[in-house]
C-alpha cells in the first residue's frame, strides 16, 4: 500500500476520473511537448507519433499501476511496446526523461481536477513514485536496444566487409552499408595483421580504437587479418598515419584510391593481395600502397595486379610510339647504364635521358630509380609474354 493512502471510496473516485481523463492528460503532454523541446518539434511526423503514442501509453500505465499499487508497475519495455524499436535510434535517452518529467509535470498539474476532495497529495506522491521506476526501467531499455543494435552492427558491419573482400556486389549491400553509416566519398582502406590472435574483448578494444580514429570506419577482423574501411573528407595520409598503430607488426598496405562501393571493393582485394605480397620487397615503407607492390602481387599470382601494371607501365609507354619502348628496353637489358644503351642504340646518352625523361612523365615510373626500373622490367617482362604470338588466349 501507499504510504498515506486515502480511503477507499476517495481513491475510487480519484481512479474514475483519472481514467476518464488519459485522453486529456495525453494531449496536455503533447501540447507541453510541443512548447518546451525544440528537439520534438523537429522530428519528422512518424516519430512525433510514436513519442505520442509512449505518452500515453505512460499515463495509462500510471492509472493501471495507481488501481493496484501492490502489484508491480508497467515497466518502460511495456509503455515503450506501443511504439517500434526505431525509437531508441530516434530520440536519445535524454529526450525521453524528458518525455517522462512532462508527463509527470502534465499529470501533476492536473491533480486538482482529477483527485478526489483530500486526495490531492497522495495522488501526487504516487506519481512522483511510479515516475522514478518508469525512469528507471526507460534507461534499462535503451540499455537493451544498445545492447542488440551493437550486436547487430557487428553482425551486418562483418557481412559488408566479407563482401567487399570477396566482390560480392549484390543489391542488398549498399543499404546494408549505408545502415551501418557509410556514404559515397573518399574513401581509405588499409590491410594489415592484428596483434597475434585476438579475444572477443581485444577485438572489441580493437574497434573502438579505429573509431577513436576514424569514426564510423568498418573493421573487418579476419582471423589476424585487419581490414579498415575509413570514409572521410579529411586528408587520406594524416588518417593512415592515425590508423597505422592499430595494426600489428608486418606489412601493411593501402588500397588504391576509392570512392564508391565498387572502388572499395577492389582496392579492398588489392590491399589483400599486397599484404600476402609484401614480404618480397625488403625495403617496402610501412604502410605501402598496394600499387608500390604490383611486382610482387604479380608472384603471388593476382591477375588484378598483372592487368593494373600492363595498364599503367607498359601499355602507355607502346601506345606512345617513337623509340620510347625501345629505350626503356635496351636502359633495363644493358644494366640501367646510360653510356652502353646509348652506344648500342647509336644515340647520345643525353638522348637516352631524355626519353627516359618522357617515361616518367607518362607514367610516373622513372628508370633512373632502382626500384621503378624493377617495376618497368616487370612490366615489359608481363608485356612481351601477352604480345606473343605464344601467349595463351
Amino acid at each position: 500500500m501507499l504510504s498515506g493512502m486515502a480511503p477507499r471510496d476517495t481513491r475510487t473516485e480519484t481512479l474514475r476520473r483519472l481514467r476518464a481523463g488519459t485522453g486529456v492528460l495525453s494531449t496536455a503532454a503533447i501540447k507541453s511537448l510541443d512548447s518546451e523541446y525544440p528537439w520534438f518539434r523537429e522530428l519528422p511526423a512518424r516519430e512525433r507519433s510514436w513519442v505520442g503514442a509512449v505518452a500515453q501509453a505512460g499515463i495509462s500505465a500510471f492509472v493501471a499501476w495507481y488501481a493496484t499499487p501492490t502489484l508491480p508497475g508497467r515497466g518502460a519495455a511495456e509503455v515503450f511496446a506501443a511504439a517500434p524499436p526505431e525509437l531508441t535510434r530516434s530520440i536519445s535517452l535524454q529526450h525521453t526523461l524528458s518525455i517522462v518529467r512532462t508527463v509527470v509535470t502534465v499529470v501533476e498539474d492536473h491533480c486538482d481536477d482529477f483527485a478526489s476532495p483530500g486526495a490531492e497529495a497522495e495522488l501526487r506522491m504516487a506519481i512522483l513514485r511510479y515516475s522514478r521506476e518508469i525512469a528507471f526501467s526507460a534507461a534499462e531499455v535503451y540499455a537493451r536496444a544498445a545492447e542488440s543494435r551493437g550486436a547487430w552492427d557487428a553482425r551486418l558491419e562483418a557481412l559488408v566487409v566479407d563482401a567487399l573482400v570477396r566482390g560480392q556486389m549484390d543489391d542488398d549491400l549498399p543499404s546494408r552499408a549505408a545502415a551501418l553509416g557509410w556514404k559515397s566519398g573518399p574513401t581509405l582502406v588499409m590491410v594489415g595483421l592484428t596483434d597475434g590472435p585476438l579475444g572477443e574483448v581485444e577485438s572489441a578494444e580493437l574497434r573502438r580504437t579505429i573509431r577513436r580514429a576514424s569514426r564510423g570506419a568498418l573493421v573487418g577482423i579476419h582471423g589476424e587479418d585487419l581490414i579498415v574501411i575509413a570514409r572521410t573528407d579529411e586528408d587520406l595520409a594524416q588518417l593512415g598515419a592515425a590508423l597505422l598503430p592499430s595494426f600489428g607488426p608486418g606489412p601493411v598496405v593501402i588500397g588504391p584510391p576509392a570512392v564508391t562501393l565498387v572502388e572499395v571493393a577492389r582496392s579492398t582485394r588489392a590491399a589483400l593481395a599486397g599484404v600476402i605480397a609484401a614480404p618480397a620487397w625488403s625495403l617496402a615503407p610501412r604502410p605501402v600502397a598496394a600499387d608500390d607492390v604490383l611486382p610482387e602481387r604479380v608472384l603471388v599470382g593476382d591477375a588484378s595486379a598483372r592487368e593494373r601494371l600492363l595498364a599503367i607501365a607498359y601499355d602507355p609507354i607502346t601506345r606512345a610510339g617513337g623509340a620510347l619502348a625501345e629505350t626503356v628496353e635496351t636502359f633495363l637489358a644493358c644494366g640501367r647504364s646510360l653510356e652502353l644503351a646509348s652506344r648500342t642504340m647509336f644515340v647520345h646518352a643525353n638522348t637516352v635521358r631524355y626519353r627516359l625523361k618522357k617515361v616518367t612523365d607518362l607514367t610516373g615510373w622513372d628508370a633512373l630509380s632502382t626500384r621503378d626500373a624493377h617495376v618497368l622490367d616487370t612490366a615489359f617482362a608481363l608485356g612481351r609474354l601477352r604480345d606473343s604470338s605464344h601467349a595463351p588466349l
